[in-house]
């Protein structure tokens, strides 16, 4: 097990500059007419995934600012859900995994979103990015890692790692990111990943953390 170098220093910097840019679409302060409860952090990720952030707030206060429980979700009909979360990636489909979601918590856990990793996995359309986001920034766990292609494509960018998924990546960086930092890691490097270390072609001439990264399938930079 190897020690990332200069890690102190590379959050410290990462957090500095980005302070800069918008926050991730899942950054709870942003919601201020949504409860912030485990629930609401299911539902608005479900929303988000495959969506832009600009989209997944709107629709996010939408939908959530009046039906912020199960019980008072599974009042609406999957048309009314539609309609409050349009224009969403795959809202249709959403609008039904919302329903069958609120009514499964409601039947097998008595209304609550399970503070278990592996019990959050057998709802429906909730995988482990989902569920590690929910025990992160809903039950406020420490000890997960969630993982999204951001978080997954810069850690072995920066030479940190060699994964090929994010799960294998969720392993190893457990093994060597140290502990207090796995709370702030997915919305830094999600937003990172949005506005500077892009996919494609990524910024490097305004990276803060450029001295620390090794270019890994760096083809071409700006």
């Amino acid at each position: 097990m190897h020690e990332i170098k200069n890690i102190d220093e590379i959050f410290f910097l990462l957090k500095k500059e980005l302070k800069k840019y918008k926050a991730p679409a899942l950054d709870a302060s942003k919601w201020e007419e949504v409860v912030h409860t485990p629930f609401t952090t299911l539902i608005s990720c479900i929303l988000s995934l495959r969506t832009k952030d600009e989209v997944t707030d709107k629709a996010t206060i939408r939908l959530l600012k009046k039906h912020d429980t199960p019980e008072k979700l599974l009042k609406l009909s999957e048309q009314e859900i539609q309609k409050l979360i349009y224009p969403v990636g795959f809202y249709k489909t959403k609008a039904k995994r919302i329903k069958e979601i609120s009514k499964t918590l409601i039947e097998n856990y008595n209304g609550k979103v399970p503070e278990n990793f592996d019990e959050l996995l057998k709802l429906k359309g909730v995988g482990r990015k989902t569920a590690n986001i929910v025990m992160v920034y809903g039950h406020k766990k420490p000890d997960f890692l969630p993982i999204d292609t951001h978080c997954n494509r810069i850690p072995n960018r920066l030479g940190w790692i060699n994964t090929k998924n994010p799960e294998e990546t969720e392993k190893e960086l457990k093994k060597i990111l140290p502990k207090k930092y796995w709370y702030d890691f997915n919305h830094l490097f999600v937003q990172f990943g949005q506005t500077i270390c892009v996919p494609i072609s990524p910024f490097c001439s305004k990276c803060p953390i450029q001295k620390y990264c090794k270019k890994k399938k760096v083809i071409k930079n700006r």
